[in-house]
């Protein structure tokens, strides 16, 4: 039996439920993206950077987890233990061909929040029972900030591995504040965006204005209403 003694987020209600990607080509010397979105009130930032030497990911995630620190948020680094461990992140996200999650847990210990991916109940349960605090799921919808993604899930799918797991659910790809209303009705916990907030000309009005749709449905499900009124289910 997996060895389940380490942190989990076992009251949702301290979970971000909206974070915020970085662009895969994220430079060191601009980062008015990611400021913009604290600015906004992000509560999660996460790093997803591809296709640089390990020195300058390990600058650029030190960089954000500092803002993200300053601001009251959470911060993600994407596929690497090893750097999230080193930039002080709070959370690493590791895809299906990444470091296995039991693995990861053996590594970062009480460390780090790890999540994993999942398109289907069966990897979910998978996924949380060797120890995963919390799960992306998708792609959601059609989307056009990373190449090679399987057929979108839609909300059918999202809701499906909603139903298998005891751990926040975060949706994914192709999400924007028309789309919120019906990932929200799956039961996902919250929301993970790159385009909807990066390639907008306003961020911080992005982002403000997912949390708004974040906090107008949070009622909708009984388990969310005692969350905080800034719909992101962090503890500010």
């Amino acid at each position: 039996m997996t060895n389940r003694r380490h942190r989990r987020v076992d009251r949702p209600r301290t979970f971000p439920r909206l974070h915020v990607l970085t662009d895969a080509d994220q430079q060191l010397d601009d980062l008015r993206v990611v400021d913009a979105a604290l600015a906004g009130g992000a509560p999660a930032i996460q790093v997803r950077i591809k296709g640089r030497t390990d020195h300058e990911h390990l600058a650029i995630a030190r960089a954000i987890v500092a803002r993200c620190r300053a601001a009251g948020a959470m911060c993600v680094v994407n596929d690497r233990v090893d750097l999230a461990l080193a930039a002080g992140a709070d959370a690493v996200h590791l895809g299906l061909t990444d470091l296995p999650i039991a693995d990861a847990r053996t590594l970062a210990g009480d460390r780090l929040l790890i999540g994993g991916t999942a398109r289907d109940p069966r990897t979910a349960a998978r996924l949380v029972a060797d120890g995963a605090d919390y799960l992306g799921v998708g792609p959601t919808f059609t989307t056009h900030t990373k190449d090679g993604l399987p057929a979108p899930l839609g909300p059918g799918g999202v809701a499906a591995v909603v139903a298998a797991v005891d751990v926040p659910v975060i949706a994914i790809a192709g999400i924007d504040a028309t789309r919120l209303p019906a990932v929200l009705a799956t039961g996902a916990h919250g929301i993970a965006v790159v385009g909807a907030v990066t390639a907008t000309d306003d961020p911080a009005a992005a982002v403000r204005e997912l949390l708004a749709g974040l906090d107008d449905t949070r009622l909708a499900d009984p388990e969310l209403g005692d969350r905080a009124s800034d719909g992101t289910g962090a503890e500010r």
